[in-house]
């Protein structure tokens, strides 16, 4: 039986400095920080309500992401005009802007320094 999403994993030439952006720039708490092998490679972790998002150096990942649309992190924030505010201050790039999803709320993407596509969202209230 599978109990439910423990962890996403999101492979990286440079965990260090992804995990910096996550951390400094989009905000994410970081609650583990791991070396993974004898290569001096390194995971990131931060977790939320018992699931974990976990940025780590892989050895196969060697550039910046070519279809960053086939996978999306989305993070759920209370209020997206705000986060968005702040995260473009912070000169993150905005794929896309704030925008509605009837029956679901509202979404904004962004880009990390990898060149992968994340997600903040503020869903509607049940």
């Amino acid at each position: 039986m599978i109990k439910g999403i423990e962890s996403i994993l999101l492979g990286s030439p440079n965990s260090t400095k992804l995990a910096k952006f996550y951390r400094e720039t989009v905000g994410l708490k970081q609650t583990m920080e791991m070396e993974m092998s004898d290569k001096g490679e390194m995971a990131y972790g931060f977790e939320f309500k018992g699931t974990n998002f976990v940025v780590l150096d892989h050895s196969k990942v060697k550039t910046k992401s070519k279809q960053p649309e086939r996978m999306i992190v989305n993070f759920e924030v209370d209020d997206i005009e705000a986060e968005v505010k702040r995260l473009k201050k912070a000169k993150v790039k905005v794929k896309q802007n704030i925008y509605h999803v009837e029956g679901y709320g509202l979404i904004a993407t962004f880009i990390d320094t990898d060149g992968n596509y994340f997600q903040f969202v503020q869903v509607r209230a049940n």
